[in-house]
């Protein structure tokens, strides 16, 4: 009889920093973990601030990845990568054909992100943020939405992933690196 945890393997995807007027693309970062202290692999894209179809390049880019067979879920650290390219996070799990779960330490409020994009000129999206599954607190500090999962079996997978910090150590990671990569180093709260 085995006693061996589960040890699903996690992709989490989180951005770097940017500047709203940078011309630049922004790193996009992904890792991949056997359960929540195995890093199994890392990959580096870029994706333009503000761009449009941020879904087709994370479906695509996933897809492509060498990892992708043994993946068993997606984690983002919320429904948009660099500044208003928002994910529709249905449509990702169906394209993937995935399990995918965002994260975010606050509850997560669609007012701020829709003015943000009306400011912006890019009005296209707001269906994308009004549609997109509502989040819940999953712990204290922890609120998820998900797609392509059973509500039930969120907090299983999520806990699989979770070492001493709040968020999931495949998207922990991923924000450490793109960080590093834009700044020189990591710092501050991830």
């Amino acid at each position: 009889m085995s006693t061996a945890t589960p040890r699903p393997h996690v992709i989490g995807v989180d951005d770097g920093p940017f500047r709203k007027d940078q011309r630049e693309p922004v790193p996009v970062v992904a890792v991949t973990m056997a359960g929540c202290d195995l890093v199994e692999g890392v990959a580096i894209s870029s994706f333009p601030v503000d761009g449009p179809d941020a879904t087709g390049f994370l479906a695509e880019w996933i897809n492509e990845l060498r990892v992708r067979p043994s993946l068993r879920a997606l984690v983002l650290g919320g429904i948009t990568i660099a500044g208003l390219g928002v994910v529709d996070i249905t449509a990702l799990a169906r394209r993937l054909e995935l399990p995918v779960i965002t994260v975010t330490r606050a509850q997560p409020r669609d007012e701020p992100l829709l003015a943000a994009l009306e400011a912006a000129g890019l009005p296209d999206r707001r269906s994308i943020v009004t549609a997109s599954p509502r989040a819940f607190a999953l712990d204290e500090g922890l609120f998820v939405a998900h797609a392509g999962i059973a509500r039930e079996d969120v907090a299983g997978l999520i806990g699989t992933t979770i070492m001493k910090a709040q968020l999931p150590e495949p998207v922990r990671l991923a924000h450490l690196i793109g960080r590093a990569l834009v700044t020189g180093q990591s710092h501050g709260r991830a």
